[in-house]
Formats: structure tokens, C-alpha cells, sequence
């Protein structure tokens, strides 16, 4: 039984997702290899062939791989994995580009954010916003997985010794091409890799008052996310949502801060170690997944705590 895993990565450096998927590939057992495909990728192949646990690396260095297009990655993909038990990536919007194409080419069903791996053809994956765990087994020759990063500790990022492997396969399908794209950029950690995240919903009032939350927030060293209210009112741009159409965390330590708690934030964050959350309605469903919580105007409870960091 041999498992492909997708690296996640910027052809510089591996994204910390892949580390991830690494630790949910050594839960279904066998040996595991890692495909980078990008172009002048070879910093992150040395990477990943340092990760423990890994057996080999192949690296498929081509223009058309840089930015990761799906059109020109998935057929890569699904030609190398014909010789694979299990194709594995992070769910994460490549991963959930790039998958589907695969099980599609491959004629096989496709297994979408296992948060837990029972046995080489059996998985756990949330459904339901989350509410509820299905227990899902797979009979398809080659198992195409997507798996949801917070459900498994990272890989040791060291103490591996892989041998990284040139291949090729289609590369430029001329269906698309990259135009451009805008980072956004941020001195405070990545949203998805904060060990402590603050979030603010629709009871911020406006995206001026995030200044209170970036204020607590870098005093933490924590990241600042949203629910989709607060970003479909405008206050932050999107990049920012947390929840099950924004960004999946499950840090040390979530604040919600005037956040009522709908399900579709709470499946996003849920996960988190320690939740504390600070909301005016006693009555908010936030406060049946806080571990703490704090009935209190957030723009008086808010600036003390941060007084007080």
C-alpha cells in the first residue's frame, strides 16, 4: 500500500497544511510519497523529503505547475496516482480544486475533510455544518481523500531523509492561464496557523471598531478572523471569515468577540482548544461551546483586556 500526498506549498516553502495530511497518511499506513509540482519547486521538494515518515519525493518542475493551475496539476495527478492505494491532500481551496479532478479522471468517488482515519478504507468526516460525524468506507480501487488539517496533528517537519525523484506527466492543458493575484499581507500570524485566533461578528457595529480587536490581537500575537456577518456587512474583507465557507481553525485559543454563534461559524472553530466569548446576550449560542464566557458591552470588556494583556 503506497499513499501519494499533494503538497500544499508557494514552490519556495511548504505550506504547513502538508504537514497535516503527511500525519493523516501515516494513520492509514504504508509508504508515503510526496508530489511537489511547481516550477523551481526544488526548495520545497528538499523540504518535504525532510519530513519524517515520508519514503520518497517527486518533484515535477514545470512552468505550467507554477501557480498551481487545477487544469494543468489534476491531470499530473491523477496519471501518477493510477500506481497509488490513496491520493491525499489538504483540504484547502488547491485541495479542493485540484481533487475532485482526479476522482473524476480516475472514475472513483472522492472522500471530502476526513477528520479521522478508522482503517485504510474507512474515515471519519464531519457533515451537517459539522453536527454530526459520518463514518464512511470506500471500496474504490484508489482512494481519493481530502483531509481537513485541523483533524490531525502536523508531521515532524524534520528528521527525515526522503530521496526526491524528477517525474513529468501533461502539463500546460491551455485551458487557462494565471493573470495575477493580491495577497494579502499581515505583520500577525496566518489565520490558519495562530495558535491563538481574536474574531469579531456583526456586534462590532462597523469595521472601524476592528481596531479594538487588531489592538488585543497584537498583544497576543494572535490572528484576527471574522464571522461571515461581520464580513458580508463589509466590516473586513473576506479572507478574514471563519467558518464552514470561510477558513476552518483550531487554535489554542479563540475569543469571539460579538459573535452570536451560528452554526455555520461554530463549525469553523469549534475544534478550538479553549474558547472564551464575549457577547451583551447572555442568550447567544456562543455561549454553549464557550469554556468561558463574559456577559459584557465588547467595547468596554474589550479595550480592559487588552489594558490588562
Amino acid at each position: 500500500m503506497t499513499i501519494l500526498v499533494i503538497a500544499e506549498h508557494t514552490n519556495a516553502a511548504l505550506a504547513a497544511a502538508t504537514l497535516n495530511t503527511v500525519a493523516a497518511a501515516q494513520k492509514i499506513g504504508g509508504d508515503i510519497h510526496v508530489l511537489v509540482a511547481g516550477a523551481n519547486a526544488g526548495a520545497a521538494a528538499d523540504a518535504a523529503a525532510k519530513i519524517a515518515g515520508v519514503a520518497k519525493v517527486l518533484l515535477a518542475d514545470n512552468a505550467a505547475y507554477a501557480n498551481q493551475l487545477p487544469e494543468n496539476v489534476a491531470p499530473l495527478v491523477a496519471e501518477l496516482g493510477k500506481n497509488y492505494s490513496h491520493i491525499l491532500a489538504a483540504a484547502t481551496s488547491n485541495g479542493k480544486n485540484i481533487l475532485p479532478r482526479v476522482a473524476a479522471a480516475l472514475d472513483v468517488d472522492q472522500i471530502s475533510e476526513i477528520i479521522s482515519v478508522e482503517s485504510a478504507d474507512t474515515f471519519k468526516r464531519p457533515i451537517y455544518a459539522g453536527n454530526a460525524i459520518a463514518t464512511v468506507q470506500s471500496s474504490a480501487a484508489i482512494k481519493v481523500i481530502t483531509v481537513r488539517s485541523t483533524g490531525f496533528d502536523a508531521a515532524a517537519a524534520e528528521g527525515g531523509s526522503a530521496s526526491v525523484e524528477a517525474v513529468s506527466g501533461p502539463a500546460d492543458a491551455g485551458k487557462s492561464a494565471f493573470v495575477g493575484e493580491e495577497l494579502a499581507k499581515s505583520d500577525r500570524p496566518e489565520l490558519t496557523a495562530a495558535k491563538i485566533v481574536v474574531s469579531g461578528g456583526r456586534g462590532m457595529g462597523n469595521g472601524d471598531n476592528f481596531k479594538h480587536l487588531y489592538a488585543l490581537a497584537d498583544k497576543l500575537g494572535a490572528a484576527v478572523g471574522a464571522s461571515r456577518a461581520a464580513v458580508d456587512a463589509g466590516f473586513v474583507p473576506n479572507d478574514m471569515q471563519v467558518g464552514q465557507t470561510g477558513k476552518i481553525v483550531a487554535p489554542q485559543l479563540y475569543i469571539a468577540v460579538g459573535i452570536s454563534g451560528a452554526i455555520q461559524h461554530l463549525a469553523g472553530m469549534k475544534d478550538s482548544k479553549v474558547i472564551v466569548a464575549i457577547n451583551k446576550d447572555e442568550e447567544a449560542p456562543i455561549f454553549q461551546v464557550a469554556d468561558y464566557g463574559l456577559v459584557a458591552d465588547l467595547f468596554e470588556a474589550v479595550p480592559e483586556l487588552e489594558k490588562s494583556v
